[in-house]
């Protein structure tokens, strides 16, 4: 069933919990389509006056800030062990070089890291864990996650709500472009951070010899 007309055979509190509770799991670090099931109560908020879209503005944010949180106490609590133990379990996408690179990210951008990784999808679910074993200062942190999720989910709420009163054919068919380009930027993004990865690794094998003879 498509998730639209899922959601549109629940109640309207159940669709708020369910859209905090998906968005919470996929900030937490868990890969769930909070994405889409947001889009779709968003539009069918404009679609019956029984969603409001405040609420489920409200919902998304706190799901979003409060996953966030959850994983970058994991993450602070895990430390380089969790790290280890993911590269283990997903040598891809947590190998050393990664790590590093994701380590200069948040050393060059900080806060904007967290702030713009809420816009994409592999970041939405990477980036608490990360600032939590990167040991960003949490006040940086928690200010960079409540603006992103204000302005991801809100933001997301109120513009798909308004183009959905207007025309409500052209945006299904713009979600879905919306959902391709997403998923573009998000192989790209992955494209380039395995490229930095890869350049990364020979410098810090060749920079181990000399660790070792200090």
């Amino acid at each position: 069933m498509h998730v639209q007309e899922w959601l549109d055979s629940v109640p309207a509190v159940a669709v708020y919990a369910l859209v905090g509770l998906v968005i919470g799991l996929e900030s937490l670090g868990i890969p769930l389509p909070g994405e889409i099931v947001l889009v779709s109560a968003a539009l069918m908020s404009s679609q019956h006056s029984g969603i409001n879209p405040i609420v489920l503005g409200a919902c998304a944010t706190a799901g979003a800030v409060i996953g966030d949180s959850i994983g970058y106490a994991i993450g602070r609590k895990g430390g380089r062990p969790l790290l280890a133990w993911l590269a283990n379990k997903f040598p891809r996408h947590f190998s050393e070089g990664h790590v590093a690179t994701a380590e200069r990210s948040f050393e060059k951008w900080g806060m904007w890291a967290v702030f713009f990784g809420r816009f994409v999808a592999l970041l939405r679910i990477f980036a608490g864990p990360l600032a939590g074993v990167l040991h960003m200062p949490y006040w940086k942190f928690l200010i960079a996650n409540v603006l992103g999720g204000i302005c991801w989910a809100g933001g997301t709420t109120a513009v798909v709500y308004y183009v959905g009163m207007v025309a409500e054919d052209w945006l299904k068919r713009f979600s879905y472009l919306g959902l391709a380009v997403a998923v573009l930027i998000g192989v790209a993004s992955m494209l380039v951070v395995r490229r930095k990865a890869r350049k990364a690794q020979p410098a810090e094998q060749a920079a181990e010899p000399v660790n070792a003879g200090e």
